[in-house]
């Protein structure tokens, strides 16, 4: 990291912190809600529906509280969701009941966006062209590794009490305080500019589809693997290690991936990810679930399915016009979320039917469908003319579209790009 990076990291102390605690939290009481489901006796299907109400209350608050943060300011909008979610988390260790449970989670989801809304567009006014790569790497590490240290958390209490609970929303509280005590003053916001979907649909439909079929297993690995791991047996202890071990490949693997996609382009990246990923979850499926080669399985499917989300959307800045980095962005939040809506009903309808393979087999789908995908579109249009890919940048698979994508820096030449057309899908 230069000098300049380190600088603009050491600047932004608070807001680094202020995720790390968010992210212990939220990973802490995610894997949480999904063991007390299985010990209360929760039906599958209940449990996904609580899981995606989660991902419809973030699909909303990702398109209002930017509006809300545009009028009263950042440090308003943080203490005030910061507040909600910690009285949310404590009713939930509180009232254990599947509709309160529904309610509650789909504002823990909505509030929680407005806290990723203040983080991701303040980290944006500090960085600068020519280090953002290198501190959003930062933040990607962060992000990603305070979610796993939650999930390993939850070995600490037990989780049919409330203690566990109680922790998280102490944890997600102590928040507030490295952004309050910030010296760096609040920036300006914008209301991000918004994009059709068909417009991305038209210039790059493979980051369509692995937006969408990405937001669907990302969101059954994040909110259904705990009821898979209580379903098996495995112990309080191995669950957290089984959970926490996809955001650490995530962390892991991430860069390497990237680097390798800036070689050989993001549509065979895109391909190999995938099509690995599927096998990946074919293998989680058949072998023990008391050995390593499960949680190494974990592992590696957590490294490339979170990898998607930044590979997938890289696909499609690379193909757009000049400056709709933004744009692309925020719509690409929107079809991710619709997929993660969709991802737990699935997962959970799968594992009440067939048992808890259907976990498995949800990530297992979701990959091999973009795969299919992929080979058709590789076949169909082997390149695309005028291309000139911006260096990839890794961003956390749950990236507000606040945060900005795209250098800036002058490399990309002002053309127009030559898109996938609508008659060729």
């Amino acid at each position: 990291m230069t000098t300049t990076a380190q600088r603009t990291v050491a600047a932004a102390w608070g807001l680094f912190a202020s995720v790390l605690l968010l992210m212990l939290g939220r990973g802490l009481v995610g894997v949480l809600a999904g063991v007390r489901a299985e010990l209360e006796g929760f039906d599958t299907t209940v449990t996904g529906v609580i899981v995606a109400s989660y991902f419809v209350g973030f699909l909303i608050g990702s398109q209002v509280t930017p509006r809300i943060m545009a009028r009263v300011g950042h440090i308003r909008v943080f203490s005030a969701f910061t507040a909600v979610n910690v009285a949310v988390i404590l009713l939930q260790g509180v009232v254990v009941e599947p509709i309160t449970w529904i309610v509650l989670r789909f504002v823990f989801g909505f509030a929680m966006v407005g806290l990723f809304v203040v983080t991701e567009s303040w980290l944006n006014e500090t960085v600068t062209n020519d280090n953002r790569g290198r501190v959003m790497a930062v933040y990607m590490v962060v992000s990603m590794g305070g979610v796993a240290g939650g999930q390993f958390l939850l070995g600490a209490g037990d989780p049919t009490t409330e203690i566990m609970f109680i922790v998280s929303a102490g944890v997600l509280a102590l928040a507030i305080v490295p952004v309050s005590l910030s010296t760096s003053s609040a920036p300006e916001f914008t209301l991000p500019p918004k994009m059709n979907p068909r417009e991305i649909w038209e210039a790059a439909p493979l980051g369509v589809v692995g937006a969408l079929f990405t937001g669907m297993a990302n969101a059954a690995l994040l909110g259904m693997a705990a009821v898979y791991a209580s379903q098996v047996g495995m112990t309080l202890e191995r669950t957290a290690v089984f959970a926490g071990a996809a955001a650490v490949g995530a962390v892991v693997l991430q860069w390497p991936l990237g680097y390798v996609s800036d070689l050989i382009g993001r549509r065979p990246m895109i391909l190999v990810v995938s099509a690995v990923a599927a096998a990946v979850a074919m293998i989680g499926l058949v072998v023990p679930v008391d050995g390593f080669p499960i949680l190494a399985a974990m592992f590696i499917f957590g490294g490339l399915s979170y990898t998607m989300y930044s590979l997938a959307l890289s696909h499609v800045i690379d193909v757009l016009p000049v400056g709709r980095a933004v744009t692309a962005s925020s719509t690409n939040v929107l079809l991710t979320g619709v997929g993660a809506i969709i991802g737990p009903i699935v997962a959970s309808l799968l594992m009440t039917s067939i048992g808890p393979g259907g976990f498995w087999w949800t990530l297992a789908v979701s990959f091999a469908s973009i795969a299919v995908f992929a080979l058709y579109r590789l076949v169909r249009r082997p390149e695309i003319k005028g291309l000139s890919p911006e260096p990839y940048l890794a961003v956390p698979a749950r990236s507000t579209g606040i945060v900005r994508l795209v250098r800036g820096n002058g490399r990309r030449r002002d053309r127009e790009r030559a898109p996938d057309h609508p008659s060729d899908p």
